[in-house]
Formats: C-alpha cells, sequence, structure tokens
C-alpha cells in the first residue's frame, strides 16, 4: 500500500463514523498509561505517538503534565478531530500528518515512541523494516518503545485491512536484540460494535549497540 492509499484509506474510515464508534477506539489507554506512570519520566520528556489519530492518549499526557509530545498519524482528518477535542490545549502538541514508513523524524529526539495498532498493518516486510529504521533513527539510546498488536487469536482483519499478528516471541524477533523486553501482557479489546480483538502490549528498551 502506497503512503497516498493509505491515507485516503484512513481518511475515509475517520470520516465514515463518530469518534466512538469506530472499531479500535478505546475512551481510555490505561495499559500503555500505566506502564507510563510506571516508568517514572520526568514531564519534559519528549514523547511521540504513532499513529495516534484521534486517540485519547494525548489528553491523559497533558493532564499528567508532559510538556513535549508528538502526535503523528497519516490520516490528516484523525488528526484534525484531535485538535478540536483538545481546543487551545491541542498548541501545546506537536501534530505531524505523515506514513510513519516515510517519514522524515529527528534523529535520537523521543525518549518514549509509542504504537498502538499501527505496526501490525505492515504486513510487508519491506514496510516494517522501514518502520524499524524509522524507530532506531529517532528514538534515543535508553528510550522505550511501547507497542500493541493484534495477538494470535484476535481476526485477520481490521477495518477492511488484512494485518499481521503477534506472539511475544514473534514480537522479540521483529525487533532484535537492540530491543530488551521488560513486559509483557494480552488484554482483550472490545470494539463498539461487540467484536473482540485480543492484544498484545510489550514494553521494550532501546538498547542500541553500535
Amino acid at each position: 500500500m502506497t503512503e497516498d492509499e493509505r491515507a485516503s484509506h484512513w481518511n475515509r474510515a475517520y470520516a465514515a463514523k463518530p469518534i466512538g464508534r469506530l472499531g479500535w477506539y478505546r475512551p481510555r489507554l490505561e495499559r500503555s498509561l500505566a506502564w507510563i506512570e510506571w516508568l517514572e519520566l520526568p514531564k519534559a520528556t519528549p514523547l511521540i505517538d504513532i499513529g495516534g489519530g484521534a486517540s485519547s492518549l494525548v489528553d491523559d499526557l497533558l493532564e499528567e503534565g508532559y510538556r513535549d509530545i508528538a502526535v503523528l498519524d497519516v490520516s490528516a482528518t484523525a488528526l484534525a478531530h484531535a485538535k478540536a477535542r483538545l481546543g487551545e490545549r491541542s498548541q501545546a502538541v506537536r501534530w505531524i500528518v505523515a506514513d510513519v514508513t516515510a517519514a522524515d523524524l529527528p534523529a535520537s529526539a523521543y525518549a518514549l515512541w509509542h504504537d498502538r495498532a499501527v505496526f501490525h498493518f505492515l504486513v510487508d516486510a519491506g514496510e516494517r523494516e522501514r518502520y524499524r529504521a524509522a524507530l532506531a533513527h529517532s528514538l534515543e539510546p535508553g528510550g522505550y518503545l511501547l507497542i500493541g498488536t493484534f495477538a494470535p487469536d484476535a481476526p485477520p482483519r481490521c477495518s477492511g485491512l488484512p494485518v499481521e499478528r503477534y506472539n511475544r516471541d514473534k514480537l522479540v524477533t521483529e525487533f532484535g536484540d537492540d530491543f530488551a523486553l521488560l513486559d509483557s501482557v494480552e488484554e482483550m479489546h472490545v470494539t463498539p460494535g461487540g467484536v473482540e480483538q485480543n492484544y498484545l502490549y510489550c514494553l521494550f528498551r532501546y538498547d542500541r549497540r553500535d
């Protein structure tokens, strides 16, 4: 899928239904917030939410006092929803409309890379390689990767697209020796339409080996 095709797909998806009716919608990302709290990151820590779209994570991070937040999504429509919801607070966030596999991100700029449900849409090995290259380029050594993907027993498709499903060992292998697994958990997400989607969440530390 090209960058333009991906942007068109997700712009249509976000325009088709109210945000609260979208299949991936969750009012609060409890698992992500719990791990971020556990990490005890300074409030000035630079964070980026990959595929953040209209997610409420940015709201909660601002509420917790984090001051250096970027949200990247290929869908300008999704980010417009988030900005409208935040109102004046949106000015405290850097909004990046881009496909993460092609984005021009700064080097070693972020101490936390958060991704709930982008990586599993990369069913092409070349796309995953470009994602990992962007991650390794932009995450500072000693930083953290917090990632959520469909687990093996989740549906094989989401939002009309095929997904790659992961167990813990498969995801560890994908990111390689530079990423040390700190914790993992599976949690069931039930869509607004009642469909069960089992997620795997993993927390890694980036121990880059030059």
